[in-house]
């Protein structure tokens, strides 16, 4: 795993210390095929990779429960996370991994390891609106100005962290009371993809999102063609969440040692070089490697001080978005 943490190969002697594993996987396909091809590169260990949306990829690991197949877990937000390990289906991440990647982006209990990150954002048409117009918070958006001018996805995983930071923030039933006046206020679109296209041709004045999804659609559009920009929330408001992607070995894998080699693979400076300079435009968290990117940088995201704990177990805003009808 020391070998590993480096970047360079070793021949291991545990058991199960040479794979092959399987790996689960929440996260963007294309970034997740490179970091398993180094790998495989580096350590000789074959990975087996199924992707899929993490929540479709943690039910069926409760289905599975220790009869899974899967070595490692990995997630785009922790609450995929924190469902497993209520569950006990996660075995701790080794320290020397946990140490790669600051405190405040791991799972409290050490059972899984902050792996890249991403931040909220208000994506607009600057077209049709003036720095002056954007709001400093995300409650702002429930407001009487914003009629028909809001869009957001709340079927997507990374739209039901905001809810539970509303109410970590302001106190139970703010998110409700905000969820029902963004729905009086907004049009709802399928995914995060379709948001940001319709942001991009005036379809809708501004959209709620991680940043990346701008960055992709530049890529895909030219910018010549990108006529939308990014708005960050205000310091510590909820709207400046920074969600994290994290990983984690499951206690049920046969290849335990291979297992926390992959994990601290992933926080390793080769593996965080990879995210770096990745299409998927997220924030490498460990080592100390910064994006190469022309994102914000890190340092100036400004989130309110709610651990990955406080975020739960998904369980609350799924709820409170059927109750809304959003879902």
């Amino acid at each position: 795993m020391t070998a590993c943490g480096g970047g360079g190969p070793s021949s291991g002697g545990a058991a199960g210390a040479k794979g092959p594993i399987t790996v689960y996987s929440g996260q963007h396909e294309q970034t997740m095929a490179k970091l398993v091809t180094d790998f495989e590169r580096r350590t000789g260990i074959t990975v087996k990779l199924r992707s899929s949306d993490e929540g479709s990829l943690a039910n069926q690991v409760l289905r599975e429960g220790s009869a899974s197949p899967a070595d490692v877990f990995v997630a785009e937000n922790p609450p995929a996370l924190t469902v497993l390990e209520k569950q006990g289906l996660f075995a701790p991440a080794a320290a020397s991994t946990l140490a790669k990647t600051p405190a405040r982006y791991n799972d409290p209990n050490g059972q899984w390891v902050g792996v890249s990150a991403r931040s909220a954002v208000l994506a607009y048409n600057t077209g049709e609106l003036k720095a002056a117009q954007l709001p400093a918070t995300l409650l702002a958006l429930g407001g009487p100005q914003w009629k028909g001018k809001i869009g957001f996805a709340p079927t997507e995983t990374d739209f039901q962290p905001l809810i539970s930071e509303l109410d970590a923030l302001h106190g139970a039933g703010t998110a409700a009371t905000w969820l029902k006046a963004l729905k009086a206020n907004g049009r709802v679109y399928d995914d995060n993809e379709a948001l940001i296209a319709a942001v991009n041709r005036g379809e809708v004045a501004a959209g709620i999102m991680d940043h990346y999804y701008w960055y992709r659609l530049r890529d895909e559009v030219g910018a010549a063609k990108t006529t939308s920009a990014l708005h960050y929330f205000g310091p510590g408001d909820a709207g400046a969440l920074v969600d994290v992607s994290g990983a984690a070995v499951m206690k049920s894998s046969a290849h335990a040692a291979a297992a926390q080699r992959f994990l601290a693979y992933l926080v390793s400076r080769p593996a965080q070089r990879i995210i770096a300079t990745s299409e998927s435009y997220e924030y490498p968290l460990a080592s100390g490697v910064k994006t190469a990117r022309d994102l914000k940088p890190f340092g100036e995201l400004k989130p309110p001080p709610i651990s990955v704990d406080d975020l739960g177990d998904g369980r609350g805003p799924l709820r409170q978005l059927q109750d809304a009808g959003l879902l």
